[in-house]
């Protein structure tokens, strides 16, 4: 599905800026796309009342903590197959796609069926009101079998982006989108012969979705038809590659679940001021994947970059590659934030009608202006890091920042004057805002050029 020409290039040669951009731009359709399939998720429960908002948005959630784990060997896999494309060594590449994917596999297998048994048990913890607890449990049941493809499809992803091949995973998301964006309403809503499944269609109209993709990911791999080629003929489990993975991948995977972690917190913080303040912590988490899709998107691309410039011997080159994606990113989030500032009424109205929703969700929406503006310096120069290994500072820095002073401020800013609610979105500018110096300051150090894995 990729090209000739984009299979044998060498992305540590030739111009920075075009490589970048080549690199980047598949992936910034690939996120896009991706992100479109829980805005269009929301745009569906959306109509059906603030509960069911409220209870997809929980569900997906408590599905993001447990696919935290299997994220992290993702970030390990993507660092050790890009270092070893950029030192040339494809032998050594395809060995290591070999064992990640099998780890990952049964992790993602495991974890999955401890979440779906626990369905019930992670509402109450979060103390949700009866209505939405009742709507959410069969969709996080579901998301979580969605979970295992969602990660076959991640990992194909990784291997073949990491490689240097990001145009085959955009053209398999592009088939996985529409898939999904067409049978998601058939399925909630119970048009022509479909059951009306409420926001469980949703769910299982991503699990179809995700599994066609999985196996089209899967297929193109151990066919060759990307940078590199699957297989697991003879397959033993080399305990030395994986271990390195698992070196690699697992302050990732802390990175992540801490994240996903915090952010159940925050929702509990925010469950106390009603069903409607839920709904609109919801939506704006929605706004905010397809928000960040852009420097995600220039972030990876730096990340892989980085991590083949630094395989193949040129840290410098690693070091102007994230510069430039930083400046890309910054002058993009300027862009969205004046957007933003002028029109979040009507971009979270495109969601839901409900006008209370619609006054907290425009509102969160101009606080985050704050953080944008370091968004992309931030997520560029952690990519990066990643990508060339050094997963330890960004597992540091975010369990600092966000269980020594997000969780605090989110639990006292709301009870600071009139702040309320928006008390708990201005806790977590603060944690943006302070991390963005510690990138700044440690990657000016150049530790990270030096990294061995």
């Amino acid at each position: 599905m990729a090209t000739e020409r984009s299979l044998e290039r060498d992305w540590t040669q030739g111009s920075i800026v075009s490589n970048l951009l080549s690199l980047s731009w598949p992936m910034l359709v690939s996120r896009g796309l991706v992100a479109l399939r829980p805005i269009v998720d929301m745009m569906v429960a959306g109509r059906l009342g603030a509960a069911p908002i409220a209870g997809v948005g929980i569900g997906t959630l408590a599905v993001m903590v447990a696919e935290s784990l299997t994220m992290g060997l993702t970030v390990g896999l993507r660092a050790m197959i890009a270092r070893l494309v950029g030192a040339g060594d494809k032998e050594a590449a395809n060995h290591t796609a070999q064992q990640g994917y099998v780890v990952s596999t049964i992790l993602a297998v495991v974890l999955a069926i401890i979440g779906a048994s626990l369905a019930e048990q992670i509402l109450l913890l979060l103390g949700v009101e009866s209505e939405v607890a009742i709507q959410g449990a069969p969709y996080i049941r579901i998301a979580f079998i969605a979970a295992v493809f969602m990660t076959l499809r991640n990992t194909n992803d990784a291997i073949m982006e990491a490689s240097g091949d990001t145009m085959t995973p955009m053209k398999i998301i592009g088939v996985y989108t529409a898939l999904h964006i067409a049978l998601c309403p058939f399925l909630v809503y119970g048009w022509w012969f479909f059951p009306r499944l409420g926001i469980s269609g949703a769910a299982w109209a991503g699990t179809v979705a995700q599994s066609v993709a999985a196996s089209i990911g899967l297929y193109l791999l151990l066919s060759g038809q990307s940078r590199l080629r699957l297989t697991f003929r003879n397959f033993n489990f080399d305990f030395d590659t994986v271990w390195r993975i698992v070196k690699v991948g697992a302050p990732a995977s802390v990175t992540s679940m801490e994240r996903s972690f915090a952010q159940m917190i925050v929702m509990w913080f925010v469950v106390p001021f009603g069903t409607m303040a839920v709904a609109a912590h919801t939506l704006h988490a929605r706004i905010d994947m397809f928000i960040y899709l852009p420097i995600m998107a220039w972030a990876m691309g730096a990340g892989i970059l980085a991590g083949q410039n630094l395989g193949a011997g040129q840290p410098e080159r690693a070091q102007k590659t994230a510069w430039l994606g930083v400046a890309i990113s910054s002058a993009l989030m300027v862009l969205i934030s004046t957007i933003i500032w002028f029109q979040a009424e009507g971009i979270v109205r495109i969601f839901t009608p409900q006008t209370g929703v619609i006054d907290i969700a425009a509102t969160f929406l101009r606080i985050e202006i704050a953080a944008l503006l370091a968004a992309g310096l931030i997520i560029v120069l952690s990519q990066c890091l990643n990508g060339v290994g050094d997963t330890m500072p960004v597992m540091l820095v975010n369990l600092v920042t966000v269980w020594g002073m997000q969780v605090p401020l989110a639990y006292f800013l709301p009870r600071v004057g009139d702040l309320g609610v928006y008390g708990v979105r201005w806790a977590l500018v603060t944690r943006m805002l302070c991390r963005a110096v510690f990138y700044v300051i440690y990657f000016q150090v150049g530790r990270w050029k030096h990294k061995k894995i």
